[in-house]
């Protein structure tokens, strides 16, 4: 079976095997096809030209017996006992070389006088057996010629096909007999033998030769294609460099010089794009930590006017309380901004140990209960007796759960809020599901994009920052884990992560589905009685 699977994969993989191997295939089925009809046609023609010989030839011999017979002098005592066996003898050796056929003369049926000369034979077999019970009962009925097709046997055992040519000969005073001839086919066996073998010779040599030049054609064809595909192979690894050889004008020529022309204005882009990421890291970076010391002096003035808004009349009051909020804003902001720019400089390190998610979650629904009772939803927890424990990072992994949480929170209308928990043998899953607005399908794909807003016209002072879920998804690539949603609009939607057990391990699959057993889809299907499918979710992607 490994060899039956390497051979398909083979197959599957190289382009230049197909086209010999079709091309192969289909020149010897055209070789196969015209060498039967050239056989066919050869071994017709020698079986006519042979068959109209003998036919002349024992006509001749027949006419020549009869003629015999009739001048031989009746008045002498046992003429036909001499005369029969000198004439089948002369007749076997008439005509073409000696040996080329057989003669039997046989009694016919009317011939029963016990002094009537015996049926004779030039090949001493049994005279009998030769002529078929067919052909002599044809030549017994009707007068003239007749033939047909046989076997006969010879010394050493070999079968050699042979014309049988019979006809009726009168012998006077006695009766009818039977003159047949027997003209053997080996010679015209050996001649289609010879054509056949020079045939399938001739057809090898032409597979090959065909099976050769298409192997070269294709090559010429197929290397340039391997070069471009090395070369993207290169490109897309980051060496942009790399470019193909240009040789000659043709069509290939010109192939090879549009990918290097591609491929450096690829280059150029992509080196523009690294620049301008580059110093927009630099500038989000040093801007959030710039930011951070006039930030600090904004909030101490602010949290003495906080401090001191009871002696302030009621607009000014009211002004200290959104200068504090606004400022819990800005600088949430800037620490999502922080961390993003870690991300983006690849300088976020994992402490992983093993940890209970069950615990973790537990805790966020805890500190986040407030926020869910001023917006009138339900935190709910769902998890197993014991415990889930992966080696994780346990602050990043609370992070993500707070992210996810909250952005229920805000988006779940008032509904209840469910986080699940589960796990298996490689896996360890944390759903969090909410019964609000949902998700249209065009705006999953862009739910984790940074500062991406489900409704564009929603105040910029409710939310979160925009950076939560963008966070929260490096978060899990960090771990190596997995960060999906599925939304469904009216039907709310379920964000899952899922982690590796433990670390270096990578994810076959999740312990919760990511379409909730909850969802209309499901209920839809159980009430019409149909069997549901597991296939991917509408509104579902996988991050």
């Amino acid at each position: 079976m490994r060899a039956w699977h390497r051979s398909i994969s083979l197959w599957r993989r190289s382009l230049q095997l197909r086209v010999v191997t079709t091309t192969t295939v289909f020149s010897l089925i055209v070789i196969m096809v015209l060498g039967n009809v050239l056989i066919t046609r050869v071994r017709d023609g020698l079986l006519v030209d042979k068959r109209q010989a003998s036919l002349a030839e024992a006509s001749t011999g027949s006419r020549t017996s009869q003629e015999a017979i009739d001048s031989a002098d009746r008045s002498e005592v046992g003429v036909y006992d001499r005369l029969v066996p000198d004439l089948v003898r002369q007749l076997s050796k008439g005509g073409r070389a000696e040996g080329s056929k057989d003669v039997v003369l046989l009694r016919g049926p009317d011939v029963s006088a016990p002094e009537a000369p015996l049926g004779r034979s030039s090949a001493g077999a049994d005279v009998a057996a030769v002529p078929p019970d067919a052909l002599r009962a044809r030549v017994q009925e009707q007068a003239g010629q007749h033939w047909t097709y046989g076997e006969v046997v010879r010394d050493q055992g070999r079968t050699v096909p042979v014309i049988i040519v019979g006809s009726p000969v009168q012998v006077p005073g006695f009766g009818t007999y039977e003159l047949y001839f027997v003209f053997p086919l080996d010679k015209e066996q050996d001649t289609l033998g010879l054509v056949r073998r020079a045939l399938l010779l001739a057809a090898f040599g032409l597979v090959v030769l065909v099976a050769g030049i298409a192997w070269l054609v294709t090559r010429q064809v197929v290397t340039p294609v391997r070069m471009a595909a090395r070369i993207a192979e290169r490109l897309s690894a980051g060496r942009l460099e790399e470019r193909m050889r240009v040789r000659g004008e043709d069509d290939l020529a010109r192939l090879a010089a549009s990918f290097n022309r591609m491929a450096t204005s690829l280059q150029h882009q992509i080196r523009q794009l690294e620049d301008l990421s580059r110093v927009q890291r630099r500038f989000v970076s040093d801007v959030s930590h710039e930011l951070r010391t006039p930030l600090t002096t904004v909030r101490m003035a602010a949290d003495v006017l906080h401090e001191a808004r009871g002696g302030f009349d009621p607009a000014v009051e009211r002004s200290a309380e959104i200068l504090q909020t606004q400022l819990d804003r800005f600088e949430s902001l800037l620490a999502d901004l922080l961390e993003i720019s870690r991300y983006d400089a690849g300088a976020a390190l994992l402490d992983a140990e093993p940890t209970d998610l069950v615990g973790i979650a537990r805790h966020v629904i805890e500190a986040l209960e407030p926020l869910a009772d001023a917006r009138g939803s339900v935190l709910e927890l769902a998890s197993p007796d014991g415990p889930c424990v992966a080696e994780v990072d346990s602050r990043r992994i609370e992070r993500i759960l707070r992210n996810l949480v909250v952005n229920a929170i805000e988006h779940g209308e008032g509904q209840p809020v469910t986080v699940r928990v589960e796990s298996d043998d490689d896996a360890v899953a944390v759903a969090v599901r909410d019964h609000g607005v949902g998700l249209e399908p065009a705006d999953v794909s862009m739910v984790f994009n940074r500062f991406w807003r489900a409704d564009p016209a929603r105040a910029r002072t409710t939310g979160g920052t925009g950076l939560g879920l963008s966070i929260a998804l490096e978060d899990a690539h960090l771990h190596a884990g997995w960060l999906q949603v599925w939304g469904s609009p009216g039907d709310g939607c379920q964000f899952r992560v899922t982690l590796p057990r433990r670390q270096g391990e990578e994810l076959s699959g999740s312990p919760i589905p990511l379409e909730p057993l909850d969802s209309a889809r499901r209920r839809a299907a159980v009430r019409a009685g149909e069997p549901y499918r597991r296939v991917g979710a509408p509104g579902g992607v996988d991050a």
